[in-house]
């Protein structure tokens, strides 16, 4: 079989350049195309089967419209999308399989489902608590995966995310509401990534804990992500599905 041709968007950045190295030791992979701010993205899809696109959310639109152009697969890791960005999202899946995930570590995703799992057998008497923490240079808060895990929280309480997640405490804020989800982001340092979800209750509590310590870990989850995605039916995956966990 021919290689997966890749094209990495962002090549420059720090996942960028973590993808790229990752790409070269897997023999499955070739990168087709390095492209970052600049560069003619318009000009190198032609020649790739598949779009990793870890360079800014405020991009997407361009790269969903000449993904959609070529009907080519697109895996998206970028984070911090608006509404109308992530609607834009959805219907550019109608047309070709897309890939969106807010972290692409096997581990974190087995910590979204453990997070749904616990939520459900601990029950409505645990307080919940996301707290995650990362570099110092990440513009986003809360990171995409905080979000996501919060929205498992919300989901598994049959809360809302929008109106129960409360983000940082500051002041006299009064006592912690029982459908409160505390969501806590710290920046410091060259931390990769670190998130916790906290269930506390009278007497005990339960933290499930998840550390990158590399950047490999989502590389090799993108890619993982864009092998599998590739020949697919159009529509819209997560690794949840990639990694046969729903």
């Amino acid at each position: 079989m021919n290689p997966l041709r890749l094209l990495i968007n962002g090549s420059k950045g720090r996942m960028g350049q973590t993808l790229i190295a990752c790409a070269k030791a897997d023999p499955a992979i070739v990168v087709s195309a390095q492209i970052d701010a600049g560069d003619d993205f318009a000009a190198a899809i032609p020649s790739c089967d598949v779009v990793i696109d870890f360079s800014h959310h405020a991009t997407i639109e361009p790269v969903l419209a000449r993904c959609v152009e070529h009907h080519r697969t697109l895996v998206i890791g970028t984070t911090g999308h608006t509404d109308a960005q992530i609607a834009a999202i959805r219907h550019a899946s109608a047309v070709i399989p897309i890939v969106f995930a807010p972290n692409y570590s096997v581990g974190v995703n087995t910590l979204f489902w453990l997070t749904g799992k616990a939520a459900e057998i601990l029950g409505s008497s645990f307080d919940l608590e996301v707290v995650e923490m990362h570099h110092r240079l990440k513009k986003d808060a809360p990171s995409g995966t905080a979000k996501r895990l919060a929205e498992i929280l919300a989901e598994a309480r049959s809360l809302n995310y929008q109106k129960d997640a409360r983000h940082g405490r500051q002041g006299i804020v009064g006592e912690r509401t029982d459908n409160e989800i505390g969501v806590h982001a710290i920046r410091g340092g060259d931390v990769v990534g670190d998130h916790t979800v906290i269930f506390a209750a009278q007497g005990e509590r339960v933290e499930l804990t998840h550390k990158a310590s590399s950047r490999e870990t989502f590389a090799r989850g993108a890619i993982r992500a864009a092998l599998w995605a590739h020949g697919k039916p159009a529509g819209l995956y997560d690794m949840q599905d990639v990694l046969g966990l729903k």
